[in-house]
């Protein structure tokens, strides 16, 4: 035996030690698959929970956004409650890297639409290269105001049909189950609960022609009731002739419904559904209130036909996306 030699390695010791290099480097690769399997999972369900607290804020913000608009038609102001509102959930517009952005569309009605994005910072995610994920999600309301094509409708009703306390319509003019015939009396304004006049929302002297154009959609006035305006028709006249328009172009919809006092003037407005008008020797217009009457201003103006809401108020108040 040779002396200060070293054993020379048997070839089952040289793959050994190819096996363990072997096996160290898939388990480093395994290792990493594992960490990006976790981040996944983890991140992914923390940015999850993160995108639903930004839908709910987008969701309210929408709403509040729109239910502005409606009450203010203020486009600036609705943008502001909007971006209130997200604050108040979680996400205010320009703090760390938060951005709200808030858009309103009028093309058919009111649209407020807002769309929320804000970083998401990963834990396990970013040892792979993602250090951060944007989160980003969107909210749209969509709200509206009457026309006078086939929303406002040009007739008046007393405000003695409504309770002087709740505001609710009293007993037989607010049961959809019966309809009520509300008739008319050949005079400038109602003169009982279930009565019914003509108008052209104070516009001048009430012609049988232009209220069948406001009917039709052939003719469009732009104007805001104010409070206590008298909008009477101003020559006492039955107008036989609109019953049929009634009954073709209004049957089976909701509109705003000017109400008015003793004296022809104007007190708010209510939401009419209209069932069906008949013009021969018993003229009537049946239908019932669906909702209160509400002491508010009603702006009609120039939406084209069937393009916006037929009525104002929460009925109109919706999420659309």
């Amino acid at each position: 035996m040779m002396e200060g030699r070293h054993p020379m390695r048997s070839p089952r010791g040289r793959m050994q030690g190819r096996e363990d290099g072997q096996i160290i480097v898939l388990f480093a690769l395994a290792l990493v698959a594992i960490v990006a399997m976790v981040g996944l999972v983890l991140d992914g369900g923390s940015a999850f929970a993160q995108r639903r607290s930004e839908q709910s804020a987008a969701d309210l913000a929408a709403l509040a956004g729109a239910n502005d608009y409606l009450l203010n038609n203020n486009a600036t102001q609705a943008i502001a409650t909007a971006r209130t509102v997200a604050g108040q959930n979680g996400w205010t517009h320009g703090a760390d890297g938060v951005t709200v952005d808030v858009a309103i569309s009028t093309a058919n009605g009111a649209e407020v639409t807002v769309d929320i994005s804000a970083t998401h910072s990963n834990n396990f995610a970013s040892i792979v290269g993602m250090p951060t994920w944007q989160v980003s999600t969107t909210g749209t309301a969509l709200t509206g105001f009457p026309d006078t094509v086939a929303g406002a409708g040009p007739f008046i009703f007393s405000i003695d049909a409504f309770d002087d306390i709740t505001g609710q319509p009293k007993g037989p003019y607010g049961n959809e189950d019966a309809p009520y015939d509300f008739g008319e009396t050949n005079g400038d304004i109602p003169t009982a609960p279930g009565d019914l006049a003509w108008t052209n929302f104070g516009t001048g002297n009430v012609n049988t022609e232009e209220v069948r154009q406001i009917i039709d959609g052939d003719l469009v006035i732009n104007k805001t009731l104010a409070f206590g305006e008298y909008i009477g028709q101003h020559n006492n006249g039955n107008h036989t002739a609109l019953y049929a328009p009634v009954d073709d172009e209004l049957s089976g919809t909701d509109l705003p419904i000017p109400v008015v006092d003793h004296n022809g003037n104007f007190q708010g407005w209510a939401t009419f559904h209209v069932v069906s008008a008949e013009g021969g020797e018993d003229k009537h217009i049946k239908g019932y209130f669906k909702s209160p009457f509400l002491s508010q201003k009603l702006t009609v103006g120039n939406c084209s036909a069937g393009n916006c809401p037929r009525f104002l108020g929460s009925w109109s108040l919706a999420l659309s996306n």
